[in-house]
């Protein structure tokens, strides 16, 4: 499942989760703070589960433990499904529970609705980019690359790779050998602070994008080709995607006489403003 889509926002509060068989799984700690602001939301959990024996004898079924990107990192944290979720809310006594129950509901509604028609995610997408700020051009590109992503994230689990850790050893290695720098290493220099759960790639230009996406694209290619049956194949067919990516990189820069790579990010101002000419005011 898409990166880009693994924290979502309920009035300002930022939800966490993770795609784990076929279904979202939510961190239960961000939603207990979504709803009550309660400064310790493992506390407020124990708690509850005091007051809802129910819940607590079935607490090993309806939670899971799995890991979530975070801002230091992957962690494992408890999370829940939908249906989970649902059932710990109801031995939360807020008055901003039902708004949560209406808004997991839409996002259900709408996962579905993306499912039987993958035209309105694009649409949605690009509505979310638009409002950020980001030109069209750039944000064809963006769309692109998730599609792009998705491909191989796709032809990675025909050749039964599941953990999002070898995914994330996989992108590293693609990354690495098309811009010499593995994706954390590239938010260092894109100077992105720790804290910030923003996507790398909405931190690239265009060049930047083309060529990630070009790495993704012949590294699913080979391995479609080769259909690599153990991980350290699947790393070398990485690592040879990346190559070539890697190399065009470098005859471009010999072309435009400069790095693809930058230390822009978009942070502070919308896309379309850091974009504009440096006589754009003048």
């Amino acid at each position: 499942m898409k990166e880009e889509k693994s924290l979502i926002v309920f009035q300002s509060k930022d939800i966490r989760r993770t795609w784990f068989k076929d279904k979202w799984y939510y961190v239960i700690e961000d939603i207990v703070y979504a709803i009550t602001e309660s400064k310790n939301p493992k506390d407020y959990l124990n708690k509850i589960k005091k007051r809802d024996l129910g819940l607590s004898e079935g607490w090993g079924q309806i939670v899971h433990t799995l890991e979530v990107e975070t801002s230091g990192g992957k962690q494992r944290m408890n999370c829940a499904n939908t249906k989970g979720v649902f059932r710990i809310l109801q031995s939360i006594p807020s008055k901003r529970a039902e708004p949560f129950k209406q808004w997991l509901a839409q996002l259900g509604k709408e996962r579905i609705d993306e499912i039987e028609n993958p035209e309105l995610a694009q649409a949605r997408m690009k509505e979310i980019y638009s409002a950020k700020g980001y030109p069209k051009d750039w944000i064809d590109k963006r769309l692109r690359g998730i599609a792009i992503r998705q491909n191989l994230t796709d032809e990675w689990r025909e050749r039964g790779i599941e953990e999002q850790k070898e995914f994330a050893i996989l992108t590293a290695e693609i990354s690495k050998a098309t811009f010499g720098m593995t994706p954390t290493e590239y938010k260092q220099y894109k100077n992105l602070p720790e804290q910030s759960k923003s996507n790398l790639r909405d931190h690239m230009n265009d060049l930047e994008l083309i060529f990630t996406m070009l790495g993704e694209r012949v590294t699913t290619e080979i391995s479609q080709e080769e259909k690599p049956d153990t991980f350290s194949q699947s790393k070398y067919v990485a690592v040879r995607g990346g190559n070539v990516a890697g190399n065009a990189r470098l005859d471009a820069e010999k072309e435009l006489g400069r790095p693809v790579t930058t230390r822009q990010n978009y942070l502070s101002e919308p896309a379309k403003k850091k974009r504009l000419p440096d006589n754009s005011d003048k």
